[in-house]
Protein backbone atom coordinates (compact mmCIF):
# COMPACT_ATOMS: atom_id res chain seq x y z
CA UNK A 1 0.00 0.00 0.00
CA UNK A 2 1.25 3.59 -0.88
CA UNK A 3 2.85 6.32 1.91
CA UNK A 4 0.58 9.06 2.56
CA UNK A 5 1.80 12.45 2.74
CA UNK A 6 0.24 15.54 3.69
CA UNK A 7 1.54 18.94 1.93
CA UNK A 8 0.92 22.39 3.81
CA UNK A 9 1.95 24.93 1.49
CA UNK A 10 -0.10 28.04 0.47
CA UNK A 11 1.54 28.09 -2.29
CA UNK A 12 -0.74 26.13 -5.13
CA UNK A 13 2.59 26.24 -7.43
CA UNK A 14 4.55 24.48 -4.58
CA UNK A 15 1.98 22.22 -3.75
CA UNK A 16 1.47 21.07 -7.39
CA UNK A 17 5.13 20.54 -7.71
CA UNK A 18 5.34 18.52 -4.65
CA UNK A 19 2.49 16.29 -5.41
CA UNK A 20 3.88 15.55 -9.11
CA UNK A 21 7.05 14.27 -7.65
CA UNK A 22 5.29 12.62 -5.10
CA UNK A 23 3.04 11.18 -6.79
CA UNK A 24 5.47 9.61 -9.53
CA UNK A 25 7.47 8.28 -7.40
CA UNK A 26 4.16 6.21 -6.22
CA UNK A 27 2.90 8.14 -2.71
CA UNK A 28 -0.36 9.09 -1.75
CA UNK A 29 -0.79 12.86 -1.56
CA UNK A 30 -3.06 15.13 0.04
CA UNK A 31 -2.66 18.78 0.53
CA UNK A 32 -3.78 21.44 2.81
CA UNK A 33 -3.02 25.22 2.52
CA UNK A 34 -2.28 26.06 5.91
CA UNK A 35 -2.43 24.43 9.27
CA UNK A 36 -5.56 25.28 9.93
CA UNK A 37 -6.75 23.09 6.88
CA UNK A 38 -4.19 20.59 7.52
CA UNK A 39 -5.65 20.40 11.41
CA UNK A 40 -9.12 19.52 10.44
CA UNK A 41 -8.26 17.17 7.59
CA UNK A 42 -6.60 15.17 10.58
CA UNK A 43 -8.70 15.55 13.20
CA UNK A 44 -11.25 14.31 10.71
CA UNK A 45 -9.37 10.89 10.63
CA UNK A 46 -6.90 11.18 7.66
CA UNK A 47 -3.89 9.64 9.30
CA UNK A 48 -0.76 10.80 7.03
CA UNK A 49 2.61 8.73 7.14
CA UNK A 50 4.49 11.86 6.47
CA UNK A 51 3.63 15.97 6.83
CA UNK A 52 5.66 18.09 4.72
CA UNK A 53 4.79 21.62 5.94
CA UNK A 54 6.06 25.46 5.12
CA UNK A 55 6.65 27.61 8.00
CA UNK A 56 5.68 30.79 6.99
CA UNK A 57 1.59 30.69 6.28
CA UNK A 58 -1.46 32.76 6.60
CA UNK A 59 -4.23 31.26 9.64
CA UNK A 60 -1.68 28.59 11.25
CA UNK A 61 1.86 28.84 10.66
CA UNK A 62 4.04 25.57 10.23
CA UNK A 63 5.60 25.50 13.79
CA UNK A 64 2.08 25.91 15.46
CA UNK A 65 0.89 23.01 13.37
CA UNK A 66 3.97 21.11 14.32
CA UNK A 67 2.97 21.60 18.03
CA UNK A 68 -0.70 20.51 17.26
CA UNK A 69 0.15 17.53 15.27
CA UNK A 70 2.56 16.24 18.03
CA UNK A 71 -0.48 16.50 20.90
CA UNK A 72 -2.72 14.80 18.55
CA UNK A 73 -3.34 10.96 19.77
CA UNK A 74 -1.40 9.27 17.16
CA UNK A 75 0.27 11.52 16.27
CA UNK A 76 3.17 11.78 17.98
CA UNK A 77 5.51 9.47 16.17
CA UNK A 78 4.21 11.02 12.58
CA UNK A 79 7.51 12.06 10.82
CA UNK A 80 7.19 15.94 9.65
CA UNK A 81 9.87 17.49 7.40
CA UNK A 82 9.74 21.42 7.23
CA UNK A 83 9.82 22.46 3.29
CA UNK A 84 10.37 26.68 3.55
CA UNK A 85 12.43 29.82 3.02
CA UNK A 86 13.43 29.92 6.47
CA UNK A 87 17.11 29.39 6.97
CA UNK A 88 17.19 31.29 10.39
CA UNK A 89 18.58 28.84 12.92
CA UNK A 90 16.46 29.83 15.41
CA UNK A 91 13.48 28.79 13.77
CA UNK A 92 15.18 25.54 13.01
CA UNK A 93 15.91 25.14 16.17
CA UNK A 94 12.25 25.98 17.63
CA UNK A 95 10.71 23.28 14.87
CA UNK A 96 13.24 20.69 16.00
CA UNK A 97 12.03 21.10 19.84
CA UNK A 98 8.44 21.21 18.68
CA UNK A 99 9.00 17.47 17.00
CA UNK A 100 9.63 18.35 12.95
CA UNK A 101 11.86 15.60 11.62
CA UNK A 102 13.75 17.67 9.15
CA UNK A 103 14.14 21.34 8.07
CA UNK A 104 14.58 21.46 4.34
CA UNK A 105 15.27 24.69 2.67
CA UNK A 106 13.24 25.34 -0.54
CA UNK A 107 14.32 25.17 -3.21
CA UNK A 108 14.77 21.60 -2.76
CA UNK A 109 15.23 19.19 -6.40
CA UNK A 110 12.09 16.63 -6.45
CA UNK A 111 15.12 13.98 -7.05
CA UNK A 112 16.32 15.30 -2.83
CA UNK A 113 13.05 15.50 -1.74
CA UNK A 114 11.83 11.37 -2.63
CA UNK A 115 15.23 10.90 -1.33
CA UNK A 116 14.57 12.40 2.06
CA UNK A 117 11.05 11.59 2.05
CA UNK A 118 12.31 7.62 1.81
CA UNK A 119 15.15 8.35 4.45
CA UNK A 120 12.28 9.46 6.99
CA UNK A 121 9.33 6.84 5.90
CA UNK A 122 10.86 3.46 6.22
CA UNK A 123 9.66 0.69 3.90
CA UNK A 124 8.83 3.95 1.06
Amino acid sequence: MAKTILIVDDSSTMTMSLKSSLEMNGFSVQAASDGVQALEKIKGGFKPDLVITDINMPNMGGLELIKHIKALPGMRFTPILTLTTESDSSKRDEGKRLGATGWLVKPVSSADLVKIVKQVLPGA
